[in-house]
């Protein structure tokens, strides 16, 4: 699975016309913006009147947003203890989480999560300077049962480094900055991956 990331910024038009250009690429697409409730609403309707699937959009964190757009998928931070009270009542939502560490891996299986993302793999510009998760940190991850999406540095060159065990992959950088060939060439390195 791909999972696009908007950039944590206020989207314009043709931030939306480049999502709804790769909309076939990707998987998903997670809106995690700093954009008003107003503004995040004319972002989606925007992106569904022009042909964006609403079986595509994930928001971060916006139960309100979710419940308007009638959306399956919501994400969260690392140890949100929303995420876990939000899955405990709506067990038919997909609630997923950002985690950096193992224990938070651990702690979003013990609470039924769907899924999360891992990271970061690989060195990223939005974690400059920062070090990337270790080897071991990356297969004790995987080795928990809840699918893990690896997150930060993925590109057609640092995918073939990935450690196995990953159920996919996502993006803010890439999947904001290629084409939708360039995200067919990543596709077919993650299926020699997989």
């Amino acid at each position: 699975m791909f999972i696009a990331v908007t950039p944590y910024k206020d989207l314009d038009v043709d931030d939306l016309e480049h999502y709804i250009e790769i909309a076939e690429e990707i998987d998903l697409l997670l809106l995690r913006v700093p954009m008003t409730h107003d503004d995040l609403c004319w972002a989606l309707d925007y992106l569904l009147a022009n042909g964006f699937s609403q079986t595509k959009l994930m928001i971060h964190s916006d139960m309100t947003i979710l419940e308007k757009y009638d959306l399956n998928f919501i994400h969260f931070r690392e140890d949100d203890v929303q995420a876990f009270e939000f899955k405990k009542l709506h067990p038919h939502i997909s609630v997923s989480m950002s985690t950096h560490s193992v224990e938070s891996v651990k702690r979003a299986r013990e609470w039924s999560l769907d899924f999360v993302f891992f990271g970061h793999v690989f060195e990223s510009r939005s974690k400059y300077g920062l070090k990337p998760r270790s080897y071991k940190e990356i297969k004790d991850a995987v080795s928990i049962d809840i699918p893990v999406y690896a997150i930060g540095g993925i590109d057609t060159h640092s995918i073939k480094s990935l450690p196995h065990g990953f159920e996919g992959v996502c993006a803010i950088s890439f999947f904001r900055d290629r084409s939708s060939r360039e995200i067919q060439l990543l596709r077919e390195e993650w299926l020699a991956y997989v």
